[in-house]
């Protein structure tokens, strides 16, 4: 394979018809071999909130109760994983939607309860991915959308941060070719003010994450994306960029780089 890029979409894109709509459209046009991730944060936590289930959040990352398990389970295996299969399908892209018990294309180990408890949430192993999975489904002309629920093959499902499964599923696919990884979501790119499109912040490296988290810049869901990032970068993944969703196809959005 010459290429495989790896794209990674928010919850905020999921939720919203007409952003989605757009992405999906981009995204069919893409050339090469790609890979889907998603969320579905949103959709989750409103229906945890019709069944009276807490939802607590601790820097950008969902805490899992068993009752919460369910709901995620869910919404990101279930509804919302079908719903873009399905979108793709209409366009012509061949997918498949899987979860990490799918196939077992991606094990994890539950968190270590220490310092922070966050329940039935998982961290994939280092050598977690499927890569003769994967390598299978793309050389068939096969797209693979990954939700964001993995297992640690013990019969236990396990929500996984879904930049963290784009992360690790990135680095795995740059054993097989040269990979670029997208994160995709409603902004620009990492902004320095939220309310000011203009304020695109192009480079991000360590130092300066490092300032911009001292000033609060960037703060809760934010966090996990930028960490994931530089977690791919350092494992051998060529790029990786987050922008905005209807730009895919652009040079925009904010460069990560060791």
């Amino acid at each position: 394979m010459e290429k495989i890029t790896v794209l990674k979409i928010g919850g905020n894109v999921v939720d919203n018809p007409d952003a989605l709509g757009q992405f999906i459209n981009d995204f069919v046009r893409l050339p090469g071999k790609k890979i889907l991730v998603h969320g579905g944060g949103k959709k989750a936590t409103r229906l945890s909130e019709r069944l009276n289930i807490p939802t607590t959040m601790i820097e950008g990352r969902r805490v899992t109760t068993r009752e919460t398990l369910d709901v995620v389970t869910m919404v990101y295996a279930g509804l919302v994983n079908k719903r873009i299969v399905s979108l793709l399908q209409a366009e012509g892209c061949n997918a498949i939607g899987l979860t990490g018990a799918d196939g077992n294309s991606i094990t994890a180990v539950r968190r270590d309860p220490r310092p922070v408890d966050y329940g039935y949430v998982g961290d994939i192993h280092h050598d977690g991915i499927n890569l003769q999975l994967i390598t299978s489904l793309l050389e068939s002309g096969i797209t693979p959308v990954f939700c964001a629920i993995t297992h640690d093959g013990h019969g236990t499902l396990l929500n996984c941060n879904a930049d963290s499964i784009a992360s690790a599923v990135a680095i795995g696919a740059s054993r097989i070719a040269p990979t670029e990884l997208v994160f995709c979501f409603e902004h620009a790119g990492v902004m320095e003010d939220i309310n000011r499109p203009d304020s695109v912040i192009p480079l991000i490296t360590h130092e300066i994450y490092d300032s911009l988290r001292k000033a609060g810049i960037v703060n809760k869901g934010m966090i996990p994306k930028i960490d994931n990032a530089f977690a791919a970068i350092s494992a051998g993944v060529e790029s990786v960029t987050i922008k905005h969703s209807g730009a895919i196809a652009c040079q925009s959005g904010t460069l990560i780089k060791n």
